[in-house]
């Protein structure tokens, strides 16, 4: 028989492994549903918390409804005793009850006959002992045996003038039996016997577990009903979450549709508000992209049209002096001077491209020191003097301060400078070009004025885009044709240098350009 404990044994620990491998998959099944969504959390949050919550109103109003019940009992079965000990008081022979030994068997019998009496009125157990502990006369006399004795602790409380109400369980029925226990006679005599009064309730237990079975269909009826409040909340709540997804997915397939926001939920609608504003975000973007798109088609546009004029010409050229067609010295040297110009030009071309790409993506940054705009407007127009006697203009310089002061980077102001003064000399001739550094508050103005062939009013909104020139300048033959990149990057640059750029012109009187830099 010893050789199948270890098979009994292996066979325990299997079936162990099992549960314990078959709890921990339950245990991932609860949590996986725990955390698959909004409805089931709800769901098992609330449930979870009424179960606990019930079972712990359970157990209190358990304990509650036993301790009111045992000490309405004790109170009930201590009043008991004291109208037993009033009632043996109003007995003639009462004395000869407490005192006495009597061996006559009648008088026996009616010492017995008046404690049942009592003991079948009050439904009690009713045993008088003297102080000693021995029992005297009991309403079950049936069930005591010669020698019996109450417990020590009672005749201790008897004969100290005390009363006692305590309850005790009997460890053979497992029955709970309530004892009241009270001192024998009136306040006059000396206390000699004690009364005991025991109660044993035959339907306590059945009335308890009756109560908590209610209890208990209660619970179960109001767990029913907390399932179907949290399934409608959880359906609430995740419902237009859902909707949200669904509409995510249709932002994702590039539908932007703003939702319409009827949520009650404040959350819900923070969520809807967030939803619409990164909608709006996207439709910016796309946009943007298609802008972006359309500049990228229409810079590509242009390059192609400047860069095409110089490089026809350059290759016209080319081709002329390569066949042989030219043979006078003097012409191919003018056609070779025409070339370089024309190299130059394109050269240019590309610089003012790729300066204005960088403007334009954030890339370029600045090195900015304190500066004297006077100081550097003066270089720029003493450098800038032969190019414009070549086109017999003149140009003059005012200024109010000999030191007027910004932060700037100086390498970009000359640019600014540069480009607008040439601007200046192409769109005139035989004219005047006045340069002004003056500060008004806290601004310093730089202003280059031209008596040119101005720029229409239909015309100056788009001097700044790209390759744009005005209908004035495209039609005066004996200008200077620029790249029309000039102006775009010299507002970028003053907005770099966080200033503004202003222009007034009149169709034949010239134009006056005007930037603001803040004075340091």
């Amino acid at each position: 028989m010893n050789s199948y404990i270890p098979q009994w044994e292996n066979w325990i620990r299997k079936l162990f492994r099992n549960f314990k491998k078959l709890g921990l998959d339950f245990k991932r099944f609860l949590f996986k549903q725990f955390n698959k969504n909004i409805y089931t959390r709800i769901l098992f949050i609330n449930i979870v918390c009424f179960v606990i919550s019930f079972i712990a109103l359970t157990t209190f109003y358990d304990f509650s409804v036993k301790q009111i019940t045992y000490k309405q009992i004790q109170q009930e079965l201590m009043q008991k005793a004291k109208r037993v000990n009033y009632a043996l008081l109003q007995q003639e022979n009462w004395e000869s009850l407490i005192h006495s030994k009597n061996n006559d068997s009648n008088f026996d019998k009616t010492q017995y006959e008046q404690i049942k009496f009592l003991s079948d009125i009050f439904d009690v157990k009713v045993t008088i002992f003297d102080k000693l502990g021995n029992i005297v006369v009991t309403s079950a006399q049936q069930e005591i045996v010669p020698g019996a004795e109450v417990d020590k602790n009672f005749t201790e409380i008897i004969s100290s003038g005390e009363t006692l109400t305590t309850k005790v369980t009997d460890p053979e029925t497992d029955e709970l039996t309530f004892i009241a226990a009270v001192p024998m006679g009136d306040s006059k005599d000396i206390i000699i016997n004690g009364i005991l009064l025991e109660f044993t309730p035959s339907k306590l237990d059945y009335n308890i577990a009756s109560m908590r079975l209610y209890l208990m269909l209660t619970g179960i009826f109001l767990l029913i009903i907390i399932i179907f409040i949290s399934v409608s909340q959880a359906m609430h709540i995740s419902k237009p979450i859902s909707k949200l997804s669904t509409y995510m997915a249709d932002l994702n397939n590039g539908n932007y549709v703003k939702q319409e926001n009827r949520i009650a939920l404040d959350e819900i609608k923070t969520l809807t508000e967030q939803f619409n504003k990164l909608v709006q975000k996207m439709q910016n973007i796309q946009e943007q992209n298609q802008n972006i798109e359309k500049e990228k088609t229409k810079l590509f546009a242009d390059i192609s049209h400047e860069l095409r004029t110089p490089l026809t010409t350059v290759q016209g050229f080319v081709e002329a002096i390569q066949d042989g067609v030219i043979k006078d010295k003097d012409l191919i040297d003018k056609y070779i001077e025409i070339i370089y110009t024309q190299t130059i030009h394109i050269n240019r071309l590309i610089d003012d491209m790729l300066q204005l790409s960088r403007l334009e993506s954030g890339t370029m940054r600045l090195e900015k020191i304190p500066l004297n705009l006077t100081t550097v407007a003066y270089n720029v127009v003493e450098s800038m003097e032969n190019v414009a006697q070549s086109m017999n203009i003149n140009i003059t310089f005012e200024k109010n301060k000999n030191q007027i002061m910004i932060m700037g980077d100086i390498d970009k102001i000359e640019q600014i400078l540069k480009n607008l003064i040439q601007n200046a000399i192409n769109a005139s001739e035989n004219g005047t070009i006045k340069i002004k550094v003056e500060t008004f508050k806290d601004e310093v103005i730089l202003s280059i004025k031209d008596n040119g062939v101005g720029i229409p009013n239909e015309d100056l909104p788009h001097i700044w885009e790209r390759f744009y020139q005005s209908k004035a300048q495209r039609s005066n033959t004996k200008s200077k044709q620029g790249s029309g990149l000039g102006l775009s990057i010299v507002k970028h640059l003053v907005q770099l240098h966080e200033g503004k750029i202003e222009v007034e012109s009149q169709l034949g009187i010239g134009t006056t350009f005007y930037i603001r830099f803040p004075a340091l």
